[in-house]
């Protein structure tokens, strides 16, 4: 019915008496708009029947539901002893529409008013306790529930859970599943439990009790499908994650938004981007929480250009970005490298509500280092008012990639200064920034500085400081370090030593730690390509052999190399020996015209890594044919004199690439930045930032 039949109505304005309660329940019932509600109400002043408990519960619900809770309350008020019904009808208004603290205060009136809660009660107070939450609260209402007997009621159970699952009390939660008697738990019951378990990271607990509530055939619900694939994601459970899509089909089901989001973020999470991608083109209008699981999902598997594209096209579509799509941006922007788009990327949150969000001012102080600008970085940092640990510890792992030692140890006694404790984070930051520095005191004093902050070393901590004492020479103390690690070594730890074996030419103890990574990671290329330079470096012919045989038999290649330069926001890509560009025959004149100038200046490339050395780029045929210096060829014909260059690379700077990068710097007068799998290189004026100690 229509606002304007509804008051044109003759029956809404008659004084007969014929009219009962029922009707009145009715028109509220068809109600459409709240200024529907408001004339019902004044109409029933007018017949007397503005006392009737039923009616105004009608109302209180009503206006509720539309929103209108100031209404509802006024509505409510009106009655001098409200029973039970307008009670919970009041209560129930302000949980569905998110005001728990009003919830429990008109509990504590009702209380107060000697009114008795019943089952219908308890629901959506333990609704607003979870909300809050308020575990306090929560428990004062359960010992409520149990006092007045309401312990064996499914929905007042279910609300229990929920409440413990939300204030992480799963003891609690699995106590009052278990106190539920077994001819009692429904469907409701079982999932309740289970979503507990899923939402608070105990995947196994949940597939646990879901495996009970299969045994007990209990039909499956929406809601438990969404629950159990939730544990299958945290799990990247692929295998059965795909079994749960099988039955969403069966039941019919796989139009369901809740569901195509969690097969949308299973998918995504295990990796399969491309079937996530279908599922995502079903929905018709997609929600932030899908977009935020697509989005996510791309920047976590390596898709980080299809993240950008996607957050882009949301904005497009009028949804709203959050903390989680922001983030996720920003992460994938940090992954492309590409400093423009870092920079919209800091324009748009600028411009939003989540420009003073701690977080997202950490990730973009780490965008904007992994883009090659610290500057821009300690830009964010100094802008950033209220700077937790998180913050800080951004910056100084930005000053460690780009081997600026000094400044982070300086922002870290500021840190100090200020009272805020640091973090694994944070001296992660510090041994990477004396790594790339070659500060070997500083960063032994920093590693045993952490067990005073009763911080446990991990496996990266311990990776840094084995390749900060065996870039200096010190093989035997890295070694000794390994030999009396409380965990486990792992691959990032045997492959910083035989790296440093590698350049101090230790074959014994090079091929012990190649060994150790054999056995743990026996299809990673990488590992026999340093072997092999290892044998190279020692001049080992024959075992330089043998490995490329062992790698031949095993089906392993080398890496090809792969650099990208950006130019106008564009990253180009450029591999070994490509000459597929539409502009090769001008890269070509422009990669001679390089290789002569260094000729001229006395460069002399080292030869002889080039024949054996099977990684960085240098097996190929001709040094000058490198992705990095093509790349440089081409960002010199495309972008106007002075401009600085920025490159990113998929394999470590190789030495003669390193060597000729600085005289090229110079001779062109231009910065080069390259990012290389290590950390960044800043070249001009013929020096790199690295001081050569890479």
């Amino acid at each position: 019915m229509s606002e304007a039949s509804l008051l044109a109505s003759p029956f809404l304005h008659s004084n007969s008496g014929i009219h009962s309660d029922s009707f009145y329940a009715s028109l509220i019932g068809s109600s459409t708009h709240k200024p529907q509600l408001r004339q019902i109400h004044a109409r029933l002043f007018v017949l007397g029947l503005q006392l009737s408990s039923f009616l105004i519960t009608k109302l209180i619900r009503a206006s509720s539901s539309f929103g209108d809770i100031c209404f509802a309350r006024k509505v409510f008020d009106g009655l001098p002893r409200p029973q039970i019904f307008p009670w919970n009808a009041i209560i129930t208004g302000y949980s569905k529409n998110n005001l728990f603290q009003d919830a429990l205060l008109m509990y504590s009136k009702m209380q107060l008013a000697g009114v008795s809660p019943d089952s219908f009660t308890f629901p959506h107070l333990l609704k607003a306790c979870s909300g809050l939450p308020n575990l306090q609260m929560g428990r004062l209402v359960h010992a409520q529930v149990l006092r007045l007997g309401f312990e064996a009621d499914g929905f007042v159970q279910n609300g229990l859970i929920a409440l413990y699952a939300k204030c992480r009390r799963m003891g609690s939660a699995r106590t009052v599943f278990e106190g539920l008697p077994v001819s009692k738990r429904t469907v409701v019951s079982w999932t309740a439990i289970v979503s507990a378990y899923a939402q608070n990271g105990e995947p196994l607990e949940a597939l646990e009790i879901f495996s009970q509530m299969r045994k007990m055939d209990v039909e499956l619900d929406c809601v438990a499908l969404v629950s159990v694939l939730n544990a299958f994601t945290c799990l990247q459970d692929l295998e059965q994650g795909r079994a749960v899509h099988g039955s969403v089909v069966k039941m019919g089901l796989e139009t369901e938004p809740d569901l195509l989001i969690s097969l949308n973020t299973m998918y995504a999470k295990c990796g399969q981007v491309e079937t996530a991608k279908i599922l995502f083109g079903k929905m018709k209008s997609p929600n932030l929480i899908l977009w935020n699981a697509m989005i996510s999902g791309y920047a976590k598997n390596g898709y980080a250009k299809d993240a950008i594209d996607a957050f882009h096209e949301m904005i497009i579509k009028g949804v709203r970005p959050d903390t989680i799509s922001i983030t996720s941006a920003v992460s994938a922007c940090a992954q492309v490298g590409s400093l423009e788009q870092a920079r919209w990327m800091d324009e748009y949150v600028g411009r939003s509500d989540y420009r003073d969000d701690v977080f997202i001012s950490s990730a973009l102080i780490d965008m904007f280092a992994k883009c090659g600008s610290v500057e821009c970085a300690r830009s964010v940092f100094d802008r950033t008012l209220d700077r937790d640990v998180v913050v800080w510890s951004a910056m100084i792992v930005g000053y460690g990639l780009h081997g600026r030692a000094r400044e982070a140890i300086s922002l870290y006694r500021a840190m100090e200064r200020g009272g805020v404790q640091p973090n694994d984070v944070t001296f992660l930051g510090l041994l990477m920034a004396c790594n790339h520095s070659g500060l070997v005191r500083e960063g032994w004093w920093f590693f045993n500085r952490m067990t005073d902050h009763k911080i446990n070393p991990q496996q990266q901590h311990y990776a840094c400081v084995i390749d900060l004492l065996g870039r200096a020479g010190h093989l035997d103390q890295a070694y000794e370090v390994i030999r009396c690690m409380p965990i486990q070594p792992g691959v990032t730890v045997w492959g910083a030593l035989l790296s440093a074996c590698k350049k101090h030419r230790h074959v014994s103890l090079g091929e012990y730690a190649a060994q150790q990574l054999f056995s743990i990671d026996p299809t990673n290329t990488g590992h026999y390509v340093q072997l092999s330079n290892l044998y190279a470096a020692a001049r080992l012919w024959d075992r330089v052999a043998e490995v490329r045989l062992r790698m031949k038999e095993k089906g392993l290649s080398k890496d090809v190399g792969c650099s990208w330069v950006e130019v106008r926001g564009r990253l180009e890509a450029f591999r070994v020996g490509d000459k597929s560009h539409p502009r090769y025959e001008e890269i070509e004149r422009q990669v001679e015209w390089i290789e002569n100038k260094l000729k001229e200046s006395g460069f002399v490339a080292y030869k002889d890594a080039s024949l054996h050395d099977l990684n960085d780029e240098e097996a190929e045929e001709t040094l000058c044919s490198h992705s990095e210096r093509i790349a440089i060829a081409y960002g010199l014909v495309s972008t106007p004199q002075g401009t600085t260059l920025r490159i990113t690379k998929n394999l470590r700077a190789c030495v003669n690439c390193h060597a000729a990068t600085k005289v090229i710097s110079k001779l062109v007068g231009r910065e080069i930045v390259v990012r290389d799998t290590n950390r960044f290189h800043h070249f001009k004026d013929g020096i790199c930032s690295c001081g050569d100690y890479w």
